[in-house]
């Protein structure tokens, strides 16, 4: 019998849509008042963790950051009343970009 050799390539299109997502969360991360608690790029303040190696954490799933996202806890509150889910799943492509884009400036309206 023969071996079969399977070979993992990301198709261009879902990394530019990753990408594209991480790019829209971290302006929702930054608009949306993350960076009160979690601080810029996630480092972390005196208020709530670093989120800096979410994206090494197996065990923070995108389920897991879906429900602490909308219901909270610990400390946080919840978000469910002010994200929509495309939101929830851009802030996750964010959170768990290995780098992390910068949102560009906010608009002063």
């Amino acid at each position: 019998m023969g071996v079969i050799t399977i070979l993992s390539l990301p198709l261009p299109g879902i990394a530019a849509k990753k990408d594209e997502d991480a790019r829209a969360g971290a302006v929702l991360y930054r608009d949306k008042g993350c960076t009160y608690c979690h601080g810029v790029g996630g480092v972390g303040t005196k208020k709530a963790p670093s989120l800096l190696d979410l994206p090494r954490d197996k065990s923070w799933t995108n389920e897991k950051l879906t429900s602490q996202i909308l219901n909270g806890g610990q400390k946080m509150p919840p978000f469910r009343d002010s994200l929509t889910d495309d939101e929830v799943s851009q802030l996750i492509a964010y959170l768990h970009a290995k780098n992390k884009p910068a949102p560009p400036p906010a608009s002063d309206q």
